[in-house]
């Protein structure tokens, strides 16, 4: 026997120059599509979210004043300074307290209750305090960063409320205590200011040297005593000494009660509710746009292989092997992978500054280069997607018989085996846990569209077998465009069942983005809405009430909140002393060693929805608390709680629970009682409203009532207003991303149909059907096929949204019902779109030509 010279095949060469042709040709165009789709919608979050967690944590001590803060109620032991000294840190300090300010006799000698802070020389060690003067309008000028160590002995910086409030003006003398100080400057910001109503208090800042003489401290005075420290630079080795300190401070602070130590982690919370859930969608967002990615690169490359499969068996009869084919394969599809992972990047990084653009003033500083973590993330997804998902039904070509060449009923495709696709589900669910970084949102969206596929399979096998039914039951009635289209979906029921649920998976992800998105951004808008109130006033005596509210009338304000309000002490609860050594958690220290505002009102407020129990008005001896204080302190309903008010105790049941949105910009309490009138309580009132437009009721109301504090919050509204803005419009313009997956699943979805619809179409032009006849019953199949497709995703999106909406990102759902039809009618339109974009030109080939490629 002769011997068979197989020909020498440059693996390498061989698969550059297939991938050169395949790309060129087409066939891998989609897929390349896919990856780069997924990779730039991952990278663009992950670029985006690296630079904001390290910019974050460089910047994050500017809001605390240093690295690390000390904070007690009583002066602090000197083991601190010891300990930072030890450290080689730098440290300041400063005293925090509430106390009157007054004007002198001949300015009218009016008071105002100010919160006093002495600063020491080095205050403060990281961000910047800012100071300037007031204008003729009363805007702030010549704004600039002050030197540290606060002003200059015998000077005060103030906040320009106070000297509204006391008709005072940069250069005029101001009273503390038994001090007289000049007022220097006026505080434009103030690095750790904080917020809260015991921040509301206008700002009086001095020098520490200058406390003693205001006399204003006593021994029985609340005090807020906060140490910083802060390291010299940004490098390893000085992080690792802030590290040791806080380790100290934290060992000693479990030894004395009232004193706790904030970190960079802790930060700011004013916006964190809604930067967490903007994170959580843009998470899903690129979740989902691999999920559709990952789909859309199994069906590709499906169909690509489908179509190589008498080109394989071609080479196999030259004498190329399996290996060698396996191995050219597999280097077409990983430089497809990594060539697609690098345009993603490029795409990712190019949306990503986009992303700081448009949110430039939320993040406010320049952020540091983003880390290599991004990257790996993303040429990892881009090869895993292409050779996870892509390879398998690829690597089939290699044992495709050479036979195949006479007779081509042999070496068909097989379905994946139970290994591949359980080492694929699994790479799958790696990829979309590192994506969602979080177990409950990766495992519902994965959960939900697993259950959607299988809920489509078998539904849409039912109504496959049912339409038949119906069909035969009409007979000769039908008409024949129907009848063909009927027999189109019907006679391979398994690929219609497979094209349905291509179809409902792309759609699923763009309904339930479209679901998630509009109530997303609608309670996002209703915690701030554009009529949010903009004023708080406190500290509103009882036998003010009346001619304060017709003050506000009077103005114009229709509507405002009124509450009376208690500052009050958890005590106990059901008898056992409340001690903040006994919860573990640090939120649980803080809050029992805090004072409490407390209220009643024979009505829950509007914006608090009760989540446990009946509120039952003027029910004695009975509170009403917040939910997330009751599950941080482990409070359930029917615990009794002992407060101390001032000197007054009381205790009642907790008979409900309410959920209370601090984020929005309205009057909330942590605890309530549900009475109209409680008189042995201790309480002032509080209001809230919207400050008419060309009104000046500030500076009369401080006039008429100079014992109350006006908080003006119209420039933190505003900013929290543009921030959601700013964070809608980045969300919308990733939305595109998992748009253009979506639709790419259901382009795959048909294009892998095209050859049968092609053979199919042939035969029935063969057989006397006129090409407009077959145009009409591909419309029809593709309109039934997609309303059936977008009716089932859009139930499954309701499904997947509710529990998204309820458990991850805790907004109240409103779930439309009639959505399956809209969803029925989108998915219609969708698929006669994709089918007219993909299945263009199949009527138009040669029926002979089409004939000859029948298996």
């Amino acid at each position: 026997m002769p011997e068979i010279h197989r020909p020498a095949v440059s693996t390498w060469r061989w698969a550059w120059t297939q991938t050169v042709r395949d790309l060129r040709g087409g066939s891998l165009r989609l897929m390349l599509l896919a990856v780069m789709l997924a990779v730039a919608a991952l990278s663009a979050v992950a670029f985006f979210a690296d630079r904001i967690e390290q910019g974050l944590h460089r910047d994050a001590a500017q809001l605390l004043g240093g690295d690390v803060v000390v904070v007690g109620d009583q002066p602090l032991s000197e083991s601190f300074e010891r300990a930072a000294a030890a450290s080689q840190l730098n440290t300041a300090k400063a005293a925090i307290f509430q106390s009157m300010a007054r004007s002198p006799d001949e300015r009218g000698g009016e008071s105002k209750l100010v919160s006093v802070k002495a600063v020491s020389e080095h205050y403060p060690l990281k961000g910047r305090l800012r100071i300037g003067v007031l204008d003729a309008q009363g805007g702030l000028a010549q704004v600039h960063d002050a030197e540290p160590g606060g002003p200059p002995a015998g000077q005060v910086w103030v906040d320009a409320g106070l000297l509204v409030a006391l008709d005072l003006r940069v250069g005029d003398a101001i009273w503390l205590g038994e001090a007289s100080f000049k007022v220097a400057a006026v505080i434009a910001t103030e690095p750790d200011r904080g917020a809260g109503f015991t921040s509301f208090a206008p700002r009086v800042m001095i020098r520490q040297s200058d406390l003693a003489a205001t006399q204003l401290i006593q021994p029985a005075s609340r005090v807020t005593y906060r140490f910083y420290a802060a390291a010299a630079g940004p490098q390893k080795a000085e992080q690792m000494r802030v590290e040791r300190f806080t380790q100290v401070s934290e060992s000693l602070a479990e030894s004395v009660r009232g004193i706790r130590v904030e970190t960079l982690e802790q930060g700011r919370p004013e916006m964190r509710t809604t930067l967490d859930r903007a994170a959580l969608f843009l998470r899903l967002v690129a979740l989902l746009a691999a999920l559709m990615s990952a789909v859309a690169v199994a069906m590709v490359s499906r169909d690509f292989a489908q179509r190589r499969l008498d080109d394989c068996a071609l080479l196999r009869v030259m004498g190329v092997s399996q290996s060698v084919m396996a191995r050219t394969y597999l280097l077409e599809f990983l430089l497809v992978g990594v060539f697609a992972s690098a345009l993603g990047l490029l795409v990712g990084w190019g949306f990503h500054l986009v992303f700081v653009s448009m949110l430039a003033e939320l993040v406010g500083v320049s952020l540091p280069p983003a880390g290599w973590q991004p990257v790996a993330l993303g040429m990892g997804v881009g090869v895993l997607l292409t050779l996870g998902f892509g390879l398998p039904p690829v690597l089939q070509l290699a044992k495709v018989p050479p036979l195949r060449v006479l007779r081509r009923d042999l070496g068909g495709l097989r379905p994946l085996s139970g290994g591949v696709a359980a080492l694929g589900s699994m790479a799958l669910l790696g990829l979309l846990m590192a994506v969602a970084r979080d177990i409950k949102l990766g495992g519902i969206a994965l959960g939900g569209f697993v259950a959607a596929v299988a809920l489509f399979a078998v539904l849409a096998m039912l109504m496959v077998l049912a339409w038949r039914a119906f069909i035969r039951r009409m007979g000769p009635r039908v008409p024949t465009w129907l009848a063909l289209a009927s027999r189109q979906l019907t006679a391979q029921p398994g690929q219609t069942v497979v094209q349905v649920c291509a179809l409902g998976v792309g759609l699923l992800a763009l309904m339930l983005l479209v679901l998630i998105r509009t109530d997303l951004f609608d309670s996002w808008r209703a915690a701030t809405p554009a009529d949010a109130p903009d004023r708080f006033v406190i500290n509103i005596l009882p036998d003010q009430v009346e001619p304060f509210q017709r003050a506000l009338k009077q103005a114009g304000v229709a509507q405002y909140d009124w509450y009376p309000m208690v500052r009050a002490r958890l005590v106990a609860v059901n008898d056992k002393p409340v001690k903040a050594k006994d919860y573990p958690e640090e939120r649980a220290q803080r809050l029992v060693e805090r004072e409490f505002n407390m209220s009643y009102a024979a009505q829950p407020p509007a914006h608090n929805p009760v989540v446990a129990g009946q509120w039952v008005p003027d029910e004695a001896h009975a509170f009403s608390v917040e939910q997330g204080l009751a599950t941080t302190l482990g409070l359930q309903r029917g615990d009794r709680l002992l407060f101390d008010m001032a000197g007054v105790s009381y205790e009642g049941r907790i008979t409900t629970l309410r959920k209370v949105d601090w984020s929005s910009m309205r009057v909330n309490f942590f605890v309530m009682a549900p009475v109209a009138e409680m008189p042995q309580w201790p309480a002032t009132y509080i209001t809230a409203f919207r400050m008419p437009p060309g009104q000046k009721l500030d500076r009369a109301l401080v006039q008429q009532f100079p014992n109350v504090t006006v908080v003006d919050v119209s420039a933190t509204l505003r900013q929290i207003q543009d921030v959601l803005e700013q964070v809608i419009a980045a969300v919308e313009f990733l939305f595109v991303f998992t748009l253009a997956a979506g639709l790419m699943v259901i382009m795959a979805g048909l294009m892998s149909s095209r050859e049968r619809r092609a053979r199919d179409w042939a035969v029935l032009r063969a057989l006397g059907a006129t090409q407009s006849m077959l145009a009409r019953v591909q419309r029809v199949e593709l309109l039934l096929t997609g309303a059936l497709a977008g009716a089932l995703a859009a139930s499954a999106a309701l499904t997947i949204g509710w529990v998204l909406a309820t458990r991850v990102f805790e907004f109240e759902w409103h779930a439309p019902l009639w959505w399956p039809l809209v969803g029925a009618l989108i998915g219609a339109l969708l698929s006669w779109l994709a089918g007219w974009w993909s299945l263009r030109g199949v009527l138009q080939r040669p029926v002979t030509a089409t004939l000859r490629q029948v298996d």
